[in-house]
């Protein structure tokens, strides 16, 4: 089985520099379902693009996009051997995404539809293109999660956890200062760490950077685990810095002044200076090359798990079938949804 598989791999070798008919055939097919998903969530998506486009904490987003389709052509000789097949079982992996959209917009917990949104995308690409093509492709479709707009949800603790950086470093520079919650109080006024204070726009960011660096330079899994820890724990830390710098500042240049220059500063080139200094603090750690990301077509061609998940590959007309009938039903399914009350 693994010696077959090989061979039917290989069969592409030299196709990389064009699209061999399997994929052409495989896309669209792929196209169209993405559009018809899409206008079926379309309320989801517009939600999510205008906070993509509108709040400052998510227009990183705008970039995720583009870092797919990256990733997605790095694997591009190797995609070129592969021949993606409709696998059937992909189908659940669109109607789990489908109720996790549907149950989000009956509650009206936006997260849960925006998730499943982008989710069945994921599960669709899964489906249509086959278990051996989806392990060639695995980051890339893995990181549309990062679509989705998150955040929110932890600013109230990246609040306190900045207070409380900002009061103890106002205190070690000899400043008098009493804090109360998230207000800090000192003698040129009262200083709030509101939620846009809160560092919660580079903490998501970073994350979503630490994800795409580790999989992309590193292949320990310990390495993996410190540069993640890093890009969660020093952007927090550097915030609180920030918000002690502005207090300080204050305390000299007068309360007006200090607001003007965090604004200028707190921005990207805030969020720049904190990247580069954890990228080179794990320059030397570097294992690979992105080119060098994800399975190799030898692991991917010799997998007997693959091997076994490719026993649900079916006639691409049976799984239009399937996949019409699911997307029909989650349509009825939302037509019909009681509208949660606000």
């Amino acid at each position: 089985m693994r010696r077959e598989a090989l061979a039917r791999l290989w069969r592409y070798e030299g196709l990389a520099g064009k699209l061999p008919a399997a994929w052409r055939r495989a896309l669209a097919l792929l196209a169209p379902v993405w559009l018809a998903l899409v206008l079926l969530t379309a309320r989801e998506w517009g939600e999510m693009f205008h906070q993509w486009w509108n709040i400052d904490t998510y227009n990183h987003i705008l970039l995720v996009p583009l870092i797919i389709a990256w990733l997605a052509a790095l694997r591009r000789d190797v995609l070129a051997r592969i021949e993606p097949w409709s696998w059937f079982p992909g189908l659940v992996a669109v109607a789990g995404a489908l109720c996790l959209w549907l149950a989000g917009r009956v509650t009206g917990i936006n997260l849960l539809a925006h998730a499943g949104a982008v989710a069945v995308l994921q599960g669709s690409a899964i489906a249509i293109l086959g278990p051996r093509a989806t392990a060639a492709l695995l980051l890339p479709i893995g990181f549309m999660a990062f679509l989705v707009p998150f955040g929110d949800e932890i600013i109230p603790p990246l609040q306190a956890i900045t207070a409380h950086i900002a009061i103890a470093l106002t205190h070690w520079s000899g400043i008098p200062a009493a804090i109360d919650g998230i207000h800090i109080n000192t003698p040129v006024g009262l200083f709030i760490v509101a939620e846009a204070c809160s560092g919660v726009k580079f903490l998501v960011a970073m994350f979503a950077l630490g994800v795409l660096v580790c999989f992309t330079a590193f292949e320990s899994w310990g390495r993996r685990a410190v540069f993640m820890l890093a890009c969660i724990i020093v952007p927090i830390i550097a915030n609180g810095i920030r918000a002690w710098g502005t207090i300080y500042i204050a305390q000299f240049k007068g309360a007006e002044f200090a607001a003007g220059f965090d604004h200028i500063f707190y921005g990207w080139i805030f969020f720049a200076i904190v990247v580069g200094l954890v990228l080179a603090g794990a320059w030397r750690f570097i294992e690979r090359e992105p080119e060098d990301a994800g399975f190799s077509l030898e692991a991917i061609g010799e997998s007997p798990l693959l091997a076994r998940l490719e026993g649900g590959n079916v006639n691409p007309g049976l799984f239009l079938a399937g996949l019409g009938l699911i997307t029909l039903g989650f349509l009825v399914g939302a037509i019909y949804a009681p509208v949660p009350m606000l």
